[in-house]
């Protein structure tokens, strides 16, 4: 198969990465591919859908032009700085731009073991090849910024986690896979040049409008903040967890990228913390900015050396926009709450409304996403199904007051503000427990039908979908706490 494939990351970067094989599957098949993202991409979906997307999609047999490389990175992992990790299991096999103008990495996830695996198997297993799947879909729908899945491939083989699970290859889309800890790795070694010229190539990549600056890596810099705030503003408005907020796992794009340890909240509790690992809750929801924040410092860490002015002073510049970060990340965080509350104008008295709130949520246990999905009904005259998901006693009937006053204010009519409403609130979102039945009767019964079920659903969360009811119900209330592993 003929694909345009560019390297202008392996051609301009060498020594950023290691060229490595994808190793051999046997008997691959495509389980699903996103025929849609194909063709942004350019490509032919139905030549995809045969046996050459098979082998592409595999790494049994890829096109002349490709160049499969292994990137390598370092990361603060829990607060823990490690000197080298890399794409221990993944494979960049070449970059393509989509009919926007727009490069995109094409990567293998699972391809097997590379320089950077560190005793790893450097595999995949198909339950979370198959959660990535869903969930980065429905991030895209969203409208959240994410990496994206091209295509899903299973296998006869096996793979060794906690017991034999068959083994499935990813293949995975972005703006690029740099990372924060892309940055660490030639900083931690004092190799100025080389945080130069990837900060150069970056540059050029996502932000050439930084360029035109008179302080070209600060506005770099800020332009990464302003992303990274948008980013996880966006996260906190659909109950996102990610769960492993690793400098290794934030891309210079913006994107949200690694979805291993992450889930969404059923019920609003600011502390949830999904991850095995995450013992202490250092990524909690609550947390998100700050650690957002905190992996920034190091990425400015990383830059301050480059300039040759006395440092102290180009310390502050960059102190200075990392303490903007919590005025940005608030604005975004409260311009999506302002969309999700059905609020047109701004108001200074809109933050305290939203928290207010919140906390009758926390309170009173409701369900993060449909409680706000149902506010929408309560301007059509229907406070029914938002009381309902709160389960103690708590007094919302004020609040409520509160905010039709506010609303009014705006001019909508009733049926205005709940269509618009209901444009930003989904009704279905990657539910935990229906993602594990999913799952279950993928890996244990062969079976890919809930699968595409939950996918077609995903495709369009903002719209109800009779029959489907139980796609956007919480788990059970007396449910064992959900926890997500990492899987490798």
């Amino acid at each position: 198969m003929d694909i345009a494939f560019s390297h202008t990351f392996a051609n301009e970067l060498d020594g950023f990465y290691q060229s490595c094989s994808p190793e051999k599957c046997t008997s691959p098949r495509l389980l699903q591919l996103n025929t849609l993202l194909a063709e942004e991409l350019g490509l032919d979906h139905c030549l995809l859908e045969g046996e050459v997307g098979v082998a592409l999609f595999s790494g049994n047999a890829l096109p002349d032009n490709a160049k499969p490389i292994a990137q390598v990175y370092a990361g603060h992992q829990f607060g823990m700085f490690t000197s080298q990790l890399g794409d221990g299991r993944a494979l960049l096999i070449g970059e393509v731009v989509d009919g926007t103008g727009t490069r995109r990495d094409i990567q293998l996830k699972g391809s097997g073991r590379t320089p950077f695996s560190r005793g790893g198997d450097g595999k995949a297993a198909l339950g979370p090849v198959l959660r990535e799947y869903l969930v980065s879909e429905g991030m895209h729908q969203f409208g959240i910024a994410t990496t994206r899945a091209l295509a899903a491939v299973g296998t006869e083989d096996w793979v060794a986690r906690e017991d034999l699970k068959p083994r499935a290859v990813l293949t995975r889309v972005s703006a690029s896979h740099i990372r924060v800890g892309s940055f660490e790795f030639f900083a931690a070694k004092g190799e100025w040049d080389q945080v130069r010229r990837l900060a150069d190539y970056a540059i050029d990549r996502h932000f050439p409008e930084a360029k035109n600056s008179e302080d070209l890596y600060l506005q770099f810099f800020k332009s990464v903040l302003r992303k990274q705030a948008k980013l996880i503003a966006d996260w906190m408005s659909v109950g996102f967890v990610h769960g492993v907020m690793n400098t290794d796992n934030m891309t210079i794009s913006g994107e949200t990228i690694d979805y291993g340890p992450c889930a969404f909240m059923d019920r609003y509790v600011p502390s949830t913390v999904f991850s095995s690992i995450d013992g202490h809750g250092r990524y909690a929801y609550e947390n998100q900015p700050k650690m957002g924040q905190w992996n920034l410092a190091q990425l400015a860490k990383a830059l301050i050396p480059l300039y040759d002015e006395e440092q102290e002073r180009v310390i502050q510049r960059f102190v200075d926009e990392l303490d903007r970060f919590n005025d940005c990340y608030e604005t975004f965080w409260l311009d999506n709450m302002r969309a999700k509350f059905g609020m047109v104008s701004k108001d200074k008295g809109d933050g305290e409304l939203v928290k207010q709130l919140l906390e009758l949520m926390h309170q009173g246990g409701a369900d993060f996403t449909l409680a706000f999905r149902y506010l929408a009904d309560v301007r059509l005259d229907d406070e029914l199904k938002f009381k309902s998901q709160f389960n103690a006693v708590v007094n919302l009937d004020d609040w409520l007051a509160r905010w039709a006053e506010r609303i009014e204010r705006d001019g909508q009519s009733p049926e205005e503000c709940a269509d618009r409403m209901n444009t930003v609130n989904p009704i279905y979102i990657p539910r935990n427990h229906k993602i594990e039945e999913v799952l279950d009767a993928a890996v244990n019964r062969n079976d890919l039908e809930p699968f595409r079920m939950m996918l077609s659903l995903m495709s369009e969360p903002y719209s109800y979908k009779s029959g489907h009811e139980e796609y956007a119900e919480p788990s059970p209330a007396n449910a064992e706490p959900y926890i997500t592993f990492c899987g490798t």
